[in-house]
This record gives structure tokens, C-alpha cells and sequence, in this order.
């Protein structure tokens, strides 16, 4: 192979090993590509390698026309079918020049074509494929409402309210709140955390700017700056729609928007305002009732785990608990366990802080401790209500966790969560909290601690190479690192370029038994707990992690990130 070819460049530049240059060479002959064409082909390099290697060999430049506010009459020197054919997106005219964005540089015929239509004379610069994508999904829009035409409408209405003291006027704010592009501003966030599928949104005011971000599995993504004059407006709409108090700017306050989409379905968002010291922060929990996973088949549970947690929650009286932190999926858990057991013949009843779905057949009630209806004293309430089943959304304090208890311990079965680590230290937090060990011991039946991880995207996930040494530190042996099929998160559009798309559960669930209930009144401390649990066959959170890396559900990364050893 000539050293100066570019192949010889692509192989050097991007150090392939001899595996991949003939996996490349297959794929050359195969599909009568270039070099480069065809590694890109078979994603032995990625788009942003492919153009970094184009722009160097080229001496073109790079941009990035996906994030770019591209004016619309730029976009309509040419018709949007032609943009899609050539997948290239012009971003800029100067003089008799049109700046163009392209994927394929080399493609004469399309640029000749814009040349001829246009007028222009094409100055290109080099992009990826999903970048253009993405340029061209706005142009697409540009019939319908999107983030940048109504921002141009409020700059045009002038729509904003002072941020002075002294001139805020409730009034004005609610004028301003009702104005067309704010409310469309606000529908068009709700609509696009909707379709995106994110869990949350969060609207946050800081000294010099105002942004909007989006929880999509499990990480946040910012996707608007609305212009700071605007956030009290746009706060004040959302107030509106949540039925709450506009004038209060000094206090926390909690409500709900009830929503339906144009295809029919209804959807609620559970609103939560805090003030903050540049003005109000509003975050919003979407919760689609449609989007609750109530098969517990379907949860991700390894099969000896399932079989502990079916075996235990199918008792007639015992605690269930179910720990982990905030947004591991607790209340998807429980909801699961709940419907297996709604039964006609069954008495449920929930204490929950907020309630957040509802469920045919099971008696809810939503905990307010600011009119003295706690979980202790919901609890109460309940063992006067005939109950053959109590969920507890949350056992905060002693008192709480003594009722619980001692309804375990009179035939109920209590299902229940806490926020501690991992199961060994459960046991334990309850023990510390000043529960008698002995009660503890005998009415836990079982404890399920859980952590939520990214899946990666099954379109554009790619095999990982991690050696030996490294896969044995996370905990593996040699026969599952021999068996194993690990991979690595790539991007493409299926998945919005992050590699990942939806999530699973890491389980651990410990099973009180006998030995344990002797440690427990031993005094033995959550790592002998821990140890003792793993000898009888407990698979640990970091375990369960591994297992679904090994079978190319997860990545190594999120493993790490979210278990210990």
C-alpha cells in the first residue's frame, strides 16, 4: 500500500490494528467504496473521525449546522427535498457566496446543482451526517410552531416583565402569562418533554440567563435558552396551569398540569416551585401512567432474585422493603408488586408522599403532614380499616417504622421503602433508627435495594475491547469474562447520538433468613450481614450489573457509575 494513498493516512491517523483494516477491506470490495467510505460503513470510525480525517486531507472547515439558529432565508434558497437529497444545509450568505454545510464534499453534481439554482457560489465545509440531520429536522418544522419562531414572536411582542423590586406588578405578570407565544413557549416544552419521553423538566433562572433542561434516561440535557426577561412570564403561566398562587414568590409551592396530547392521551406533570436567589426554579415530573411498568416480569430481575422477592411479597404477613435512592424506581417496584396482588379478595391500602399514579382498586391516601396526616398516622388509620395489605411510600422517622413493624407482625403484609445504600445496610439504618432488633429480624421478610442504568441503543451499540485485568477489578472471572459479549455506546439518530436509549434496574434482594435473623440479634454489623447474604446466594447490585454488561444490555461505564464492589 503506497504510504502517501489515503488509506495509508486513514490507517495511521486513526491507528487501526490489522483486525480492522481487513474487516475494512471487505466492506471496500463488497460495497465498492473508498477506504474511508467503507470504515465509516462498518464503524470501525465514527462520523466525527470520519470528518476531522475529510477537513485535514481536504483543508476544508468544520461546523456544526445542528446547533446553529439558522435564518429561514437562508434555508429557502433551495427547496427542502433538494436539502435532503444533497445532505448538505446552507448556514450563512455572504455577498454572491453561500456557506454550505456537506457530508460529502466530493459530490460535483450536487454542488453544481445548488450553484445553478441559487445563483450562489457554494464555499463548503465539512459536517456530520446526523448534525445535517438534525439542521434539516428544523427546517422541516419551520411550518409549525418551534423554540426559535416563538422567541422571535416575544422579542416582537416585547413580552417580559421587569426583574426590579419595586416594579414587579402582579397584574403585569399575569397579562404577560397570557400572552400567545408564552403560552405556546409553554405547551411546546411540555409537548417536547412528551415526545422525547423525559422524566423531568427543569426551568431555571440564574443571574444572566434563563435555561431549560430536559431528565432524558436518567441525565439531564439542556435544550432552550428562552431570553431572561421571560422567565417570569413563563413561570407565571405554569403557576396558572397548575391552579397555584402567581403572587407568591417567597415560598415553596407544589401543584399538578393534567395535559392531553393531539393523538388523545392524557398526561400529568407533578409541578414543584422553589424559590432560588435569581428568581423561582419550577421542576416537573412527568407521569405517564401508560409508561408504568406494572409486569413484574418484565422489572429486569436476575431469576434468583425474582424468585426471592414473588416468594416473599406472595406471604401472608411480613415487611417488604424496597430502598435505593431518589429516581432508582422504587415507586415502579412497588406498583409492580401492588398489581400482582390486587386481588378482589384483597384489602389494599397506600400512604403515599405525593400519590403518584392511581390504581384501580387500591385505597390511596395522599400524606399532609401540614394538616397532621402523616405516614404514622395513616398507618394508624389503616390497621382500623380492615387492611390485608399497607404500602408505606416512605419510612422517615421511628414512629413510622414501629407501626410498620408491629403491623408485620400482626398479619399484615407491609411493603415499604427507605433510602439507605444497599439491602446488608438496611437492616442496620433500622436498628440505628431505634428499632428493637428482635422486631426487626422477625417481621422483615425480605429487602430489595435497586439503582437504575442506562440501556444501550440495540441500533448503534458496537462491541467493547476492555482487557482482562480491568474486568476482573469490576468482579468478573474468567469463565464470564470468556463468555461475556460487552459493549460499548456509539450514537446515532434512533437514540439522539447519546448511545443510549431507555433503562433497567440493578437488583439486590437479600432474604431474611434464619442465619440472618440470628446476625441481626447477634448485633452483627452490615458487612458480616452483607457476607453472610452473599455465602447464601444473594446476587449484589454490582453483580447484577456485570450480568447485563456480559449480555450487551448495559455498558461497563454505567456500571461503575452507579455500584461498588
Amino acid at each position: 500500500m503506497n504510504e502517501n494513498s489515503p488509506a495509508a493516512r486513514l490507517i495511521k491517523w486513526a491507528g487501526l490494528d490489522e483486525r480492522q483494516i481487513k474487516i475494512v477491506q471487505a466492506e471496500q470490495s463488497k460495497q465498492r467504496l473508498d477506504f474511508a467510505r467503507a470504515a465509516l460503513s462498518v464503524k470501525i470510525i465514527s462520523e466525527q473521525q470520519y470528518r476531522d480525517f475529510m477537513a485535514q486531507s481536504l483543508g476544508l472547515p468544520v461546523v456544526e449546522p445542528g446547533v446553529m439558529n439558522i435564518p429561514e432565508s437562508v434555508m429557502d434558497t433551495l427547496e427542502k427535498s433538494k436539502w435532503n437529497k444533497y445532505q448538505a444545509v446552507p448556514f450563512h450568505i455572504s455577498g454572491k457566496k453561500l456557506f454550505l454545510a456537506c457530508f460529502e464534499p466530493d459530490n460535483i453534481t450536487a454542488l453544481d446543482d445548488i450553484r445553478f439554482v441559487t445563483g450562489l457560489e457554494p464555499v463548503v465545509h465539512l459536517s456530520t451526517r446526523s448534525s445535517i440531520v438534525k439542521a434539516l429536522e428544523k427546517f422541516r418544522d419551520k411550518g409549525g410552531d418551534n423554540f426559535d419562531d416563538l422567541l422571535a414572536d416575544m422579542a416582537a411582542q416585547d413580552i417580559s416583565v421587569s426583574e426590579k423590586k419595586e416594579d414587579r406588578d402582579d397584574s403585569s405578570t399575569l397579562e404577560a402569562a397570557s400572552q400567545v407565544p408564552v403560552v405556546k413557549m409553554v405547551n411546546l416544552i411540555i409537548m417536547e418533554a412528551i415526545n422525547k419521553k423525559a422524566s423531568d423538566i427543569h426551568i431555571e433562572p440564574y443571574e444572566k440567563e434563563f435555561r431549560v433542561r430536559m431528565r432524558l434516561d436518567g441525565m439531564l440535557k439542556e435544550v432552550m435558552r428562552p431570553p431572561i426577561g421571560m422567565k417570569n412570564a413563563i413561570i407565571s403561566r405554569l403557576k396558572i396551569m397548575s391552579h397555584l398562587n402567581i403572587a407568591e414568590k417567597r415560598l415553596p409551592q407544589d401543584g399538578r398540569i393534567k395535559v392531553r396530547t393531539p393523538d388523545g392521551k392524557a398526561m400529568e406533570f407533578r409541578v414543584s416551585i422553589l424559590p432560588t436567589l435569581f428568581g423561582e426554579k419550577v421542576v416537573m415530573r412527568l407521569l405517564d401512567k401508560s409508561a408504568l411498568q406494572v409486569d413484574m416480569v418484565k422489572l429486569g430481575l436476575e431469576e434468583n432474585s425474582f424468585n426471592a422477592f414473588e416468594s416473599a411479597i406472595k406471604k401472608p404477613y411480613g415487611m417488604v422493603l424496597v430502598t435505593g435512592p431518589t429516581g432508582s424506581g422504587k415507586t415502579t417496584s412497588l406498583y409492580s408488586a401492588i398489581m400482582e396482588l390486587n386481588k378482589e379478595g384483597v384489602n389494599i391500602s397506600t400512604a403515599e408522599d405525593p400519590v403518584e399514579f392511581s390504581l384501580q382498586g387500591v385505597n390511596q391516601v395522599q400524606v399532609m403532614e401540614e394538616v397532621g396526616l402523616t405516614f404514622a398516622s395513616a398507618l394508624r388509620s389503616f390497621l382500623r380499616q380492615d387492611p390485608d395489605i399497607i404500602l408505606v411510600g416512605e419510612v422517615r422517622d421511628l414512629e413510622t417504622a414501629e407501626i410498620a413493624v408491629k403491623a408485620a407482625l400482626t398479619g399484615h403484609l407491609v411493603l415499604a421503602t427507605l433510602h439507605t445504600n444497599d439491602s446488608a445496610s438496611t437492616l442496620t439504618r433500622m436498628v440505628n433508627m431505634g428499632v428493637d432488633g428482635f422486631l426487626v429480624a422477625s417481621a422483615v421478610n425480605v429487602i430489595m435495594s435497586q439503582r437504575l442504568v442506562r440501556r444501550l441503543c440495540p441500533v448503534c451499540k458496537t462491541p467493547d475491547d476492555i482487557d482482562e485485568p480491568a474486568l476482573k477489578d469490576m468482579g468478573m472471572n474468567s469463565d464470564e469474562i470468556a463468555s461475556a459479549k460487552i459493549f460499548q455506546a456509539y450514537g446515532c439518530d434512533e437514540c439522539s447520538q447519546t448511545g443510549y436509549r431507555g433503562r433497567t434496574g440493578l437488583y439486590e434482594v437479600l432474604t431474611v433468613s434464619s442465619r440472618i435473623q440470628e446476625l441481626i440479634l447477634a448485633g452483627a454489623n452490615e458487612l458480616e450481614l452483607r457476607r453472610a447474604a452473599i455465602e447464601e446466594g444473594m446476587i449484589t447490585m454490582r453483580k447484577s450489573g456485570l450480568m447485563k454488561m456480559a449480555a450487551g444490555i448495559t455498558t461497563a461505564q454505567e456500571v461503575l457509575r452507579s455500584t461498588n464492589i
